[in-house]
């Protein structure tokens, strides 16, 4: 068990470093972190909506007295719209992201698709119903999307106030353009979306072996506290559960696929055991179908649509599997 609570809020991890979490840390409900020293701050990540960054950005002013428009530095860790989605609101920050994910927030960032879909996603069948279950809370129609104003491949090196904050590029992962914040003298590490307690991962980019690659990364840090995209604060234990979980659904899809099962047979064949008790179990629809992509298999898919279909099937499977009897 986690020795910091996971209760909805910021979370003052000492000397200057925060963490603003928001349980339960299901689809869209991302973490976000506060480094200060002096009078300068930085923000790593944004939330999903304006509502929830307005919030957050409330929580912050209150406890630490730093207003949303005195915010330095916004380091975006990748591309998806729960960590960027709030960027305009701070509204005097430097909004810094690997070239990589900036390029995919240009691409595919789009509130006002998300939104739309919504509309329409009475119309859509069970994939809509499995859309409008996960997303229906946020409001997407009212997002201005901020792009980034500064890009890094590699690492980079920030200074707030005296402290170091370094940035490090390991996508293409979860994403094109992961990235995680390192903080030597606060010993933390905002990992973003390179991690998930007690949810499951989704590799939407892949390989997913850069991920575990990641996640070695983050374990050769001096860290005590790590801070997930989503879930509650952890450690060094915490990252190595969520490794063991990469390694164990790579090695289980090439299995399946050398015995000439294709992706979605796979995702359905493949028993979670001690991981199944995460949220969000379905999505090794999406992480089978990338290790597919990357062996090269012709059975996987490149459909959006078709691969929120396949997990709304095993979130029903895996439903169906919990009720007393089966």
């Amino acid at each position: 068990m986690s020795k910091w609570p996971f209760t909805k809020g910021l979370h003052d991890l000492g000397r200057g470093a925060y963490a603003y979490l928001q349980p339960s840390g299901t689809w869209g409900y991302s973490n976000a972190g506060l480094v200060t020293d002096g009078d300068q701050s930085l923000l790593v990540d944004t939330l999903f909506d304006e509502r929830l960054t307005a919030e957050m950005l409330g929580v912050i002013k209150a406890a630490t007295g730093i207003a949303a428009d005195q915010i330095g530095v916004v380091v975006n860790t990748h591309s998806n719209g729960d960590h960027t989605f709030g960027n305009r609101l701070a509204s005097k920050a430097v909004i810094i992201a690997s070239e990589a994910a900036a390029r995919e927030m240009r691409e595919e960032g789009n509130p006002q698709m998300l939104a739309q879909l919504l509309k329409n996603a009475d119309t859509m069948g069970e994939v809509g119903a499995f859309f409008k279950r996960i997303f229906g809370a946020f409001d997407f129609a009212g997002v201005t999307l901020k792009l980034p104003d500064r890009t890094f491949a590699g690492e980079l090196s920030l200074k707030v106030g005296d402290k170091a904050v370094q940035l490090i590029q390991v996508g293409p992962a979860h994403t094109a353009g992961d990235v995680i914040a390192y903080v030597p003298a606060n010993r933390v590490v905002y990992a973003g979306d390179i991690l998930f307690i007690d949810g499951t991962p989704i590799a939407w980019a892949g390989p997913v072996g850069n991920w575990i690659k990641a996640c070695e990364r983050i374990l050769g840090l001096e860290v005590d506290a790590v801070v997930p995209g989503h879930g509650p604060i952890t450690d060094k234990a915490g990252v190595r559960r969520m490794q063991d979980y990469l390694v164990y659904v790579d090695t289980e899809a090439r299995k399946r696929n050398a015995a000439g099962m294709n992706s979605w047979e796979a995702a359905q064949d493949i028993a979670l055991g001690s991981f199944g008790d995460w949220l969000d179990a379905e999505r090794l629809a999406v992480t089978v179908n990338t290790i597919y992509r990357e062996i090269g298999a012709p059975s996987a898919s490149r459909s959006t649509v078709e691969l929120f279909g396949r997990m709304a099937q095993l979130e029903r499977r895996y439903a169906d599997q919990r009720k007393p009897g089966n």
